[in-house]
């Protein structure tokens, strides 16, 4: 089956010739001109990925993706005219999974979302269930509770407590994070890591002085913590 796509954009020109294109590289592609109709068919279409306008009518984009956000973890690509740099952080902060300014070279979006849907599919490469004293990870249902409670994490944010959680006392770079969770663009995404660590820390109720989990190796970058470190 071919990865489906939403398009979240006023812009129906470019809709169109995103749809054609996409279908050169097996992408489907669904498209809404707002807010509303997105997250309507962002129900009934089920997309593996969502590409997100940030300049919408009514809410913009980065309200909108705190609205998906509450739900879903679906990859988000935010799409603007402006390619500021801390527009680019703010959409990152609110779960926005890549960044692209426009104009926009199509087969660099295509590139991307190939690149996201690849992460994707091999972030789970492990089967079952792993313990970490009160938190649980479920792999096969990408799903983390921590005290029995569910926690609500984005696609990046259940990546990365994977990737760091897998080994234990291993100190990862920030560049090793990124090259194994993002791999674009590592110069403008340096803040993604630590932005998506707070987010993490924050979810898993993990203060960075006393933590129970992750610990900030300075000059180095971040280790999960062993159970016998654990406080």
């Amino acid at each position: 089956m071919a990865p489906r796509i939403l398009l979240i954009d006023d812009d129906a020109k470019l809709g169109m010739l995103l749809r054609a294109y996409f279908s050169r590289f097996d992408l489907e592609l669904e498209s809404a001109l707002e807010g509303d109709s997105g997250l309507r068919k962002l129900a009934a279409f089920s997309p593996d990925l969502v590409i997100l306008d940030v300049m919408l009518p009514g809410r913009d984009g980065f309200e909108l993706c705190r609205e998906i956000r509450k739900s879903s973890s679906v990859p988000i690509i935010m799409l603007t005219a402006r390619g500021d740099v801390t527009d680019r952080v703010v959409g990152l902060e609110v779960g926005a999974d890549d960044y692209v300014a426009k104009p926009f070279e199509p087969r660099e979006l295509v590139a991307r979302i190939q690149t996201i849907l690849r992460r994707v599919q091999r972030a789970s490469p492990l089967s079952g269930a792993a313990e970490h004293g009160p938190l649980r990870l479920d792999f096969d249902r990408r799903e983390a509770r921590l005290n029995g409670e569910t926690l609500d994490l984005t696609s990046m944010e259940f990546n990365l407590l994977q990737l760091l959680s897998a080994e234990p006392g291993r100190v990862f770079t920030r560049d090793e994070i990124l090259a194994e969770l993002r791999g674009i663009e590592p110069n403008i995404f340096s803040r993604s890591v630590d932005i998506n660590i707070s987010r993490l820390r924050q979810k898993l109720d993990d203060d960075p002085s006393s933590p129970r989990f992750i610990r900030t190796i300075r000059g180095a970058g971040y280790a999960f913590l062993k159970a016998q470190e654990e406080a």
